[in-house]
């Protein structure tokens, strides 16, 4: 790794300018420094994008492509141990909850590399007497991919991976809350000779140049964004000046939809670890507990208990369940959020900013469980971002599905009964890009991920993600020793 984590743009490592500090949430030490990013890095990276994507033979070589892409899921898969335990020390996750993000990394990347050779075909037929029509979907061209902090090695690979399969040129910008592992990424991406310079390059970048750059640029025809729902409404505007093409996975608020009939005994753990993962900071964290009146006394007791026994630690400590959240200003502004719900809601269980102890110098947030019988309240909502759930009771399945549709968002829900066809029933009316039923936070990379409603739109992983970067170029020929009429 260099002294100071660097750009990788064209084929070079590439740094100047502002150097700034990557601070462990756990416990408020430096983990590294690196060069900030900015427009300059985005402009240099989108000239070697664009000029790749014409003068290589990536955009015209599906085998290449899918070879290549192999080689980058073995390379990543290496070192695994090294990029988890960076990442655990960047952006607070349990240590095996970074382990199980790169590895499914690799996969995603292995299911790309198939795509590369399965997806880039087209269809053909003689439409009438000598014309021949074909069909091609060819790559868009340069494609932006903008990644969060919360989980920067899976949110960018799954758009990486169909993006790169697809044939598009690509420009990362990356968080500067996880400077280092992106560096350790540029690496991989880097050690894999069949990957041409400009193919790919990645910038880390804590302010908001380079970004809009990327947005705003008449070279990049393709944005992937994935991050808040703010944030989201603004690229989308800025987006429409050059009508690219826009992928966009924003923020959730997630329903647990619970009646009598579900098991509690795995209804209980489900939850709570629906709200421990990724710290709480993730955009299908079960956020609402919607819970049927006829049980609302028992989950209520049950569930209470459970989060109060929530383990905290950092992510090293193989005994902890929830690490710190970002840094100390997030874990502030969660407790505001929780403060403010204080006023208008029961508190069932008051977390809170840890203050003393051997962890106080991290940014850890002690697990809130809030009572509310509104869905016009800021907690239910705002996406808190923080280990924060919400308890709320409904009567009936009308009232269920009403409670469940309340907000902005349509990402991710659950529905646990025991009674399958209630449950899909209900998992039908959830206004939702994906249902679990009986379970909570399984995905595949062979099925696609996306929202609705404010959670944007556009899909990721499964079939129809190299559709994202892709255009369908139709070809007439006419053979004019034959009439067409």
């Amino acid at each position: 790794m260099n002294t100071i984590a660097q750009h990788w743009i064209d084929g070079q490592w590439t740094g100047s300018g502002s150097v700034l500090e990557s601070i462990s949430p756990a416990d408020g030490t430096v983990v590294g420094s690196f060069y900030d990013g900015g427009e300059a890095e985005a402009s240099a990276a989108v000239d070697a994008a664009a000029a790749a994507f014409e003068t290589t033979a990536w955009a015209r070589t599906p085998s290449l492509r899918a070879t290549a892409l192999s080689r980058l899921a073995d390379a990543l898969e290496a070192r695994v141990p090294e990029v988890a335990a960076m990442l655990s020390r960047e952006n607070g996750k349990l240590l095996g909850e970074t382990t199980w993000e790169v590895s499914g990394a690799v996969g995603w990347l292995r299911y790309a590399a198939a795509s590369a050779r399965t997806q880039t075909a087209g269809r053909a037929a003689e439409t009438a007497p000598g014309q021949y029509t074909h069909s091609v979907p060819e790559p868009l061209g340069v494609a932006g991919i903008i990644s969060p902090w919360n989980s920067p090695i899976m949110l960018t690979v799954r758009a990486l991976g169909p993006a790169l399969a697809a044939g598009c040129t690509v420009v990362v910008k990356l968080p500067a809350q996880t400077a280092l592992t992106n560096e350790l990424f540029a690496q991989v991406l880097a050690s894999v000779p069949e990957i041409p310079a400009g193919v790919v390059s990645v910038f880390t970048e804590s302010g908001n140049t380079g970004a809009p750059f990327l947005v705003s640029s008449d070279k990049v025809a393709v944005i992937n964004y994935t991050g808040s729902t703010p944030v989201g409404r603004h690229i989308a505007a800025a987006a429409s000046t050059t009508l690219k093409r826009l992928g966009l996975e924003l923020g959730g608020k997630a329903p647990m939809v619970i009646f009598p009939d579900a098991d509690l005994d795995m209804v209980i753990p489900t939850v709570v670890q629906s709200l421990v993962l990724m710290n709480g900071q993730f955009c299908c964290t079960g956020s609402r507990v919607l819970v049927h009146r006829d049980i609302a006394d028992q989950v209520r007791t049950r569930l209470t208990a459970a989060l109060a026994q929530v383990r905290l630690g950092s992510g090293d400590d193989e005994k902890a369940q929830l690490g710190p959240v970002i840094d100390r200003a997030s874990a502030q502004r969660v407790d505001a959020i929780v403060e403010e719900a204080a006023s208008y809601g029961t508190v069932l269980l008051r977390g809170g900013v840890v203050t003393d102890g051997p962890l106080a110098d991290g940014a850890f947030y002690r697990p809130s469980l809030i009572e509310v019988d509104r869905t016009d309240v800021r907690i239910v909502q705002e996406e808190v971002f923080g280990p924060v759930q919400t308890f709320e009771i409904f009567d009936d399945e009308d009232d269920a599905v009403a409670k469940a549709n309340a907000t902005i968002y349509g990402l991710a829900a659950s529905v646990f009964s025991s009674d399958s066809m209630k449950a899909r029933r209900i998992a039908r009316r959830i206004r939702t890009g994906t249902v679990w039923i009986n379970t909570w936070g399984a995905i595949s990379e062979d099925f696609e991920e996306g929202g609705v409603k404010g959670s944007g739109y556009g899909y990721l992983c499964g079939p129809r993600a190299i559709e994202e970067f892709q255009a369908l170029k139709v070809y007439v020929e006419q053979d004019h020793t034959q009439s067409a009429h």
